[in-house]
Formats: C-alpha cells, sequence, structure tokens
C-alpha cells in the first residue's frame, strides 16, 4: 500500500524562531535502537508533510531490523503538548520502507497510521530481516485545528522484527561452577565485545574468555551494531565445593567409622545415592544428615569398593553431579 504524499507545506510564526530539529529531513534521520526509548520533541519542525494524513511538523526516525525479521512496534508515550490555541495536541506515527534516496515517491507505507493524545502504539506489517526502515512522528491537525501538535513525547522500537539482544546478541547461557573452577563464555554478536567487569576473565575483546571469578559474578557484555550499543548479562555462579573423601574404616573404634562429607551440610537438598559393584544401591539419603556407617539396612558391608554420586540441587541452580569411589576398610 502506497500513502499519497502530501505537499502542503506550513510555517508557524511562533516557530519561526525556534531551531529546526536536525532529524526533521529524511537526510538525518535519527537511529532507533530496539527497546531504548529516546526523547523527542517536533516544536520547530517544519520540513516536509507526514505522510499520514493532515499531519505536520514531522520527525524522522530509522532502524534496522535484526536477522530474523518480523513485525516491529513503534510506541510513543510521555506526550507532552503546550495549550496553545487552534494547535491539536495529537501525534501520529507511521512506518516506511524505501530506497535510501529520500525521494518521497521512494517511500512505501509499511504499517497504518496511528495517532492519538495519549500514549499508543502500532504494529507493522512483517518486515524485511537485516533491512533499514524508516518512523515518521508527526503533528495532527485535527478536530477543525490550523496548526500542527509540537509536543514533546518518547519514541521506542521492539518486537519480533527489532529486537536485537537474544537474536543476533548474546553473553551466553548462565553457568555454575565451583570454587576453584573455570568456564568458558559463550557469547556471539560481536566484534565488538566488550566485557564488565573483566576481573576473573582471561581476556577482553573476545566472545568466549575464560572466567574464573572467586565468588559468583554477574558479566555484562556491550556490543555495537548498526550504531546502536546492546547489553546483555550472564550469571557465572559459583558454589562452594563438597570434598567426599575416598575411604573410611568403619570398625567401632570411634576413628572414621563414618563417611563424613566436608561441605555437604550447606546442601540440604543434596542427594546422595551409593552403589556396589554390581550396581545394587545400598544407600540412598536426601539432605545426607546421617552420614553413611558403612551398612545397608542395619547389615554391615563388605570391605571393598562403592560408588557415589552426589547432585547438590542447590537453590541457585543446578551444577553437575559428583560422581566417584568410596573404599569401605576395616
Amino acid at each position: 500500500m502506497r500513502i499519497a504524499f502530501l505537499t502542503i507545506l506550513f510555517a508557524l510564526t511562533t516557530a519561526k524562531a525556534l531551531a529546526q530539529p536536525v532529524n526533521s529531513s529524511c537526510a538525518n534521520a535519527s537511529p532507533l535502537c530496539a527497546q531504548q526509548a529516546i526523547s523527542a520533541d517536533n516544536t520547530g519542525a517544519v520540513g516536509i508533510p507526514g505522510f499520514c494524513p493532515a499531519t505536520d511538523a514531522v520527525l524522522w526516525y530509522t532502524f534496522t531490523t535484526n536477522s530474523v525479521g518480523g513485525p516491529v512496534n513503534v510506541s510513543i508515550s510521555a506526550i507532552n503538548c503546550p495549550a496553545v490555541t487552534g494547535m491539536d495536541n495529537e501525534l501520529s506515527a507511521v512506518v516506511l520502507s524505501g530506497d535510501g534516496s529520500c525521494l518521497p515517491a521512494s517511500f512505501t507505507a509499511v504499517s497504518g497510521c496511528e495517532l492519538d493524545s495519549a500514549d499508543f502504539s502500532l504494529t507493522s506489517f512483517n518486515l524485511a530481516p537485516g533491512t533499514l526502515y524508516w518512523i515518521l512522528v508527526a503533528g495532527a491537525m485535527n478536530n477543525g485545528t490550523t496548526i500542527p501538535a509540537q509536543c514533546g513525547f518518547n519514541v521506542d522500537v521492539s518486537g519480533p522484527g527489532a529486537d536485537v539482544v537474544g537474536v543476533d546478541i548474546s553473553a551466553g547461557p548462565d553457568v555454575t561452577i565451583g570454587q576453584g573452577e573455570s568456564t568458558q563464555l559463550a557469547a556471539f554478536g560481536g566484534p565488538p565485545y566488550d566485557w564488565s567487569p573483566t576481573a576473573g576473565l582471561s581476556g577482553n575483546g573476545i566472545p568466549d574468555p575464560i572466567s574464573s571469578p572467586e565468588g559468583s559474578t554477574i558479566y555484562t557484555l556491550s556490543v555495537v551494531k548498526d550504531q546502536c550499543t546492546y547489553m546483555d548479562e550472564v550469571m557465572v555462579n559459583v558454589v562452594r565445593l563438597i570434598a567426599p573423601p575416598n575411604t573410611f574404616t568403619p570398625n567401632g573404634d570411634g576413628i572414621n567409622d563414618i563417611w563424613d562429607i566436608p561441605g555437604i551440610a550447606d546442601y540440604p537438598g543434596a542427594e546422595v545415592t551409593i552403589h556396589d559393584r554390581w550396581g545394587q544401591r545400598v544407600l540412598r539419603s536426601t539432605g545426607y544428615r546421617t552420614p553413611w556407617d558403612g551398612t545397608n539396612n542395619g547389615r554391615a558391608l563388605s570391605v571393598g569398593t562403592y560408588y557415589y554420586h552426589i547432585q547438590l540441587n542447590q537453590l541457585e541452580g543446578s551444577s553437575p553431579p559428583y560422581t566417584g569411589f568410596i573404599t569401605i576398610v576395616r
């Protein structure tokens, strides 16, 4: 659908003394970054009339769709119009496609025109991926008024076709490691890659530094794309290690008679399972409140090697299980 381009020019005597906003022309359109609202004011904007009927005092914006494409949402909020006799208090918005020439005939509307005096939004048609589009915000001349609205407002673009974080840029999935361990981060979307903080990282400027923090740390990744800076976070959760011993001597002498696991008391939801060498389960405990004494249903087990599987089940998220062997010596 092509919207007829209006050719009516207007001049406000009270606006002539005001500086015309830079983005009153297509050539100087201001870039919009997904989910990053910016403040604006179309007071003093003259330029060309709007693409929506009965509008003028136009501001131009551009944005680039993500690699997936799809509809976008344009939101106009915090509309603040002064009380001027003969001036409307409604703003309009429309999304346009074009070839970059800025010639009026080169633009095609890819959304309907929406206007209101209160916060409003519009949704475009499905947009092509990785493509530059334009948004026009203009003042309306409705209800018999002769002066288009010239107001302050916020403008924002978001939605499936615009959102970049989580689509084209990511700091990677959250991860849980034990104290003293390390993990490799897995970001994408750059270059550049700028991590903060850099403490505990093997380097900066790369998507996959090794992270070895002393404690749980949230790393923020900043990436510049299409004139926009986007940020995403990844949580490296550091949990206290347990230290299962590999032998004990349940012989009743009061020394090393139980399989005590240092640190496991910090994990009340821990599940401990022990099997013999034939795969038969000899112990299953949740919370491990009573350390194993080398028995199964009250019967002393023979000397030998047994195999444990410990899942901590910490509140911060799951971590890999602890597995290994324990030897009974009498």
